[in-house]
């Protein structure tokens, strides 16, 4: 963590302040360790997950007042984990995953400086099966579909880890991939509907992008 620039930043959502540990600028870049090659994250990418997103306060406020009753929830692709930490806050059941190596850091620190407990952390990667990480009630994400592979990777990923009856929710800020995401679930036998997120974050930002849920297709006899 020495190598990188950080800042801290409240965050409120729903009327709670979150105190974030993100990095300073996208700019920064240290593998010393080779830990970006072996996951295949390019120069480019590899700060990207250090930041706090529109979409990403926007489905934080979404899992304020989701209902959890009962839910195993898990957030793909969670980069700082914010939803997260919304629904830890609640006393959710909730696993956090990314693939990126240092998501994990941050998430544990963020913990510690919200005085939450710990959280469970799997290593998500959607391009191969991940046989410990189990099925879940509750699958959510935010601006997961922002390479070309993605629909189809995140597709058959989270149709491994759903469990039967699952919700999924994903909050999109109106990327080219949202299209196809919606295709590849449709053709795995997930039903798919989309609104408008609010055009506001709670933060006074204005978002353009909208939620993407899915639920199983339950198919019953025909009278």
């Amino acid at each position: 963590m020495s190598d990188y620039r950080v800042k801290f930043e409240t965050v409120t959502v729903a009327g709670f302040d979150y105190v974030i540990r993100s990095l300073a600028d996208l700019q920064q870049y240290a593998d010393p360790f080779g830990e970006a090659e072996l996951a295949g994250i390019s120069s480019a990418s590899w700060s990207l997950f250090g930041k706090v997103w529109p979409s990403a306060r926007v489905l934080a406020l979404a899992m304020h007042s989701v209902d959890l009753v009962g839910k195993r929830v898990l957030e793909i692709g969670a980069g700082l984990g914010l939803a997260s930490l919304v629904i830890h806050r609640r006393a959710g059941d909730i696993t956090v995953s990314d693939w990126h190596p240092l998501s994990e850091t941050f998430l544990n620190e963020n913990l510690l400086l919200n005085k939450l407990g710990p959280l469970q952390y799997k290593t998500g990667n959607w391009e191969i099966g991940n046989p410990g990480l189990g099925q879940f009630d509750l699958i959510i994400g935010s601006d997961v579909l922002y390479e070309r592979q993605q629909p189809e990777q995140l597709a058959k990923f989270i149709d491994r880890h759903a469990a039967p009856n699952a919700q999924i929710i994903i909050v999109d800020p109106d990327r080219g991939n949202r299209v196809g995401f919606c295709r590849e679930m449709m053709a795995l036998g997930y039903g798919c509907t989309s609104r408008i997120a609010e055009r506001l974050t709670e933060n006074g930002e204005h978002y353009k992008g909208r939620f993407l849920t899915f639920s199983q297709v339950v198919v019953g006899d025909v009278a």
